[in-house]
């Protein structure tokens, strides 16, 4: 059976399509108590937050509380932090989803996140069949995140960014990951699409070799990224 949450390539549909169903299950299971002020999923408690106060509106308040920064200042301190937080939850929502389900096999955990990904609201996962999915050094993913929610929050304000908007998708996703094959990973978006780009586009690998795929891919496409062009989100 095909997955409508997530594309993947055809070798990789089974197990995500298993994975769809695992995830489908455990969000099934879902109480509203607003008189008690409470969500739970699967037993978890869970929040609702609004999209732009976790991205657009995020930045208004650093500018606000350091009006020392200039944009570029503020840009880079706002998606460090903002990287940062979404790579912590992604990881510790892959431990406990993965404790919930008795999923134990790496790629098989690594399947449970995009699925994850689109049931919470984030945005949905386009695998490129360029990935290498391997518990090493060789590990490469490369993937779009259509109907991100920072792109779509910062596109409502119909304002161009001149940089790659979707931190959290990045942190988030290499965190999930991280946890999925227990080796370091991070994440940078090389194309957005609140920046005029087609695709919100990413590439995770380990730290110390992400910036040379990145460069790799920058050169092997030049007619997607304009001179100076290349606004990336996300930390090595």
């Amino acid at each position: 059976m095909a997955t409508d949450t997530v594309k993947v390539p055809p070798a990789f549909e089974k197990m995500f399509s298993k994975a769809q169903e695992y995830v489908r299950s455990y969000f099934q299971d879902r109480e509203d108590a607003p008189n008690q002020g409470m969500i739970t999923i699967g037993g978890e408690r869970y929040i609702l937050i609004r999209a732009a106060s976790m991205s657009v509106h995020f930045l208004d308040f650093v500018k606000n509380m350091y009006p020392g920064l200039d944009e570029r200042e503020a840009v880079e301190a706002s998606t460090r932090v903002l990287f940062d937080i979404a790579h912590a939850i992604g990881n510790a929502d892959a431990r406990a989803f993965h404790r919930a389900t008795g999923v134990e096999e790496p790629v098989a955990k690594l399947s449970t996140g995009p699925v994850h990904f689109a049931f919470t609201g984030w945005g949905s996962v386009d695998i490129s069949s360029d990935s290498r999915a391997t518990p090493d050094d060789d590990f490469y993913l490369l993937y779009d995140h259509p109907n991100s929610f920072e792109a779509d929050s910062w596109i409502a304000q119909q304002d161009k960014t001149d940089f790659c908007t979707c931190v959290m998708s990045a942190g988030y996703s290499s965190g999930w990951c991280q946890e999925s094959f227990d080796i370091r990973l991070a994440a940078k978006e090389i194309l957005c699409r609140s920046r005029g780009d087609a695709v919100c586009r990413f590439i995770m690998a380990p730290p110390d070799h992400l910036q040379n795929y990145i460069d790799r891919y920058v050169t092997d496409h030049p007619d997607l990224f304009p001179p100076n062009g290349n606004g990336s989100s996300g930390r090595g």
